[in-house]
């Protein structure tokens, strides 16, 4: 399955907010991308936006589940949430990173605040995250482009190599295509073949190799088990049940925020978590190793759409503007836009707006190729002032795409002002 590749950085602290950056752990690290518009046109496999903002967007590793350093309030045991969050980080290149005593999660120091990474990902989660395969290093390959993943590719990979330490359990969704899924089914289960001492393996418990005993939160948070399963017992916990007797009803009365939906490798049959779920008592085992079952993504709400924008911020440029013509500036003022994309985009119920409440808008209409430029003649109620101003793109729905300045100092009579991008 092609996969979209994105250069960028892994960030795990924030100079100016030194007590309030990124909390890194064994699946999840800041990226921050070089081109944040690709990040927009990946698909959205629950319905949600990406988080973006200036500072980038988490990313999800694909295909492993570490144990949770920072959970509700709560953590699994911290050897082994630890252990793979500090070979992650290993892994992409940081080095002598510490952390506060006060704010365990947050990085202190290091020898570097950010890195060159890159990742390839094909879509975001229910948390606004990318979904992705992360690798330290630029990629030779140019931004935004497909990238075939197959087996070798993603064993080079932070996650496989998480998964093949025996550091993080697997954790296949089905954004997983089938036969990355088997490869890496078959990484897992060498890793907890080897049982290697510094792997999470020889401690794992609740599994299917028997059960774990949950006297209370302060228990569970001291063994070693698949983290969703720990994730689903935080919460009946503090709803304040005694024992696990309950466990199976209370997954049950929510199938989407609890009692995920599974596809079961064994049977080929559909079922949700409660399947693989044995609870009474104080003990409660997964029936069924976690590379034998696909975990459906959390369904998308009504009418949220999947498919990312047609176009987003960036897509179409504002390239060149002409403020003062020769002439009478009515009609023959313009706008010159360029569309970056390969297909065609729909200009109708766009508009040109000046940057101020009070400005006036122009409607757009027709078309503009792929890869071309249109030169637009300004018209209705826009003006481009001559004293400097202010052009914004804005699509049909209402978002801005594209937004541009120009000064007093850049306008002559007669002459384009080319905004060099």
């Amino acid at each position: 399955m092609s996969y979209t590749l994105l250069r960028g950085s892994f960030v795990i602290r924030y100079p100016d907010l030194p007590r309030g950056g990124p909390q890194p752990d064994g699946d999840t690290v800041k990226f921050r991308p070089d081109n944040p518009a690709l990040v927009e046109r990946l698909a959205r496999h629950s319905g949600r936006p990406p988080d973006l903002n200036h500072r980038g967007v988490s990313v999800r590793l694909e295909a492993i589940d570490a144990l949770e350093t920072h959970f509700s309030e709560t953590h699994q045991e911290p050897a082994g949430a630890l252990a793979a969050r500090d070979e992650l980080l290993r892994l992409l290149g940081f080095t002598n990173v510490t952390f506060w005593d006060d704010l365990p999660n947050l990085v202190r120091s290091a020898d570097q605040d950010e890195l060159r990474g890159h990742v390839l990902s094909n879509g975001i989660d229910a948390n606004g995250r990318l979904i992705a395969f992360a690798y330290a290093g630029d990629h030779p390959g140019p931004d935004g482009a497909a990238v075939f993943l197959d087996g070798p590719l993603a064993d080079g990979s932070v996650n496989a190599l998480l998964l093949a330490a025996g550091l993080a359990y697997p954790a296949f969704y089905a954004t997983l295509p089938a036969g990355l899924r088997t490869h890496l089914a078959g990484v897992s289960a060498q890793a907890r073949e080897k049982a290697l001492a510094s792997g999470l393996w020889p401690r794992s418990t609740g599994d299917p190799d028997g059960p774990a005993t949950i006297t209370d939160l302060r228990a569970a948070e001291q063994l070693v088990m698949w983290p969703k399963l720990f994730r689903r017992l935080v919460p009946y916990l503090a709803e304040g049940f005694g024992d696990l007797t309950h466990f199976d009803a209370w997954l049950r009365a929510d199938p989407v925020n609890r009692d995920d939906q599974l596809f079961l490798l064994d049977t080929l049959e559909r079922g949700n978590l409660h399947d693989v779920v044995r609870a009474s008592g104080r003990q409660i085992q997964l029936t069924a190793w976690p590379e034998r079952f696909v975990i459906d993504p959390d369904p998308a709400p009504p009418g949220a759409p999947v498919r990312p924008p047609l176009v987003t911020a960036g897509d179409l440029l504002i390239v060149a503007a002409l403020p003062d013509p020769a002439g009478a500036d009515r009609g023959a003022e313009s706008v010159t836009l360029l569309n970056l994309t390969p297909e065609a985009v729909d200009l109708n119920g766009w508009t040109l707006a000046g940057s101020s409440s009070g400005a006036g808008r122009m409607r757009l209409s027709g078309s503009i190729a792929g890869g071309a430029t249109l030169r637009v003649m300004v018209g209705g109620a826009l003006r481009l002032g001559n004293r400097g101003g202010a052009v914004v793109l804005v699509d049909a729905a209402g978002g801005t795409i594209d937004q541009v300045t120009y000064k007093a100092g850049q306008i002559r009579p007669g002459r384009t002002i080319c905004f060099g991008r």
